[in-house]
């Protein structure tokens, strides 16, 4: 693979704020609760509610998330770059 590939390809995990990242978790993360009998019509925790020391620690989360993700696509590109793209082998004896 190229090197212009593997930077596309991993252009998105630069363009997503680890922040952002964290809100869309904790908010996703909340709506997946399930429901106890006795909730019904109890209000989730919205991403303002949560304490400023458990936000640093989700968005934290979401960084070193975010640098594996990068570090495990470049893992892959890099292991695949000696290998010939379907088609593309030269055979000869």
């Amino acid at each position: 693979m190229t090197g212009k590939f593997m930077e596309r390809n991993n252009m998105w995990i630069h363009e997503v704020a680890p922040e952002r990242l964290a809100e869309l978790f904790h908010h996703y993360h909340e709506a997946l609760i399930p429901e106890r009998p006795g909730d019904r019509g109890a209000e989730r925790n919205s991403w303002k509610e949560v304490p400023p020391q458990e936000k640093s620690r989700l968005v934290v989360a979401a960084r070193l998330a975010l640098l594996e993700l990068e570090s495990t696509t470049e893992d892959h590109a890099n292991s695949r770059q000696y290998f010939a793209q379907p088609g593309e082998a030269e055979w000869g004896c």
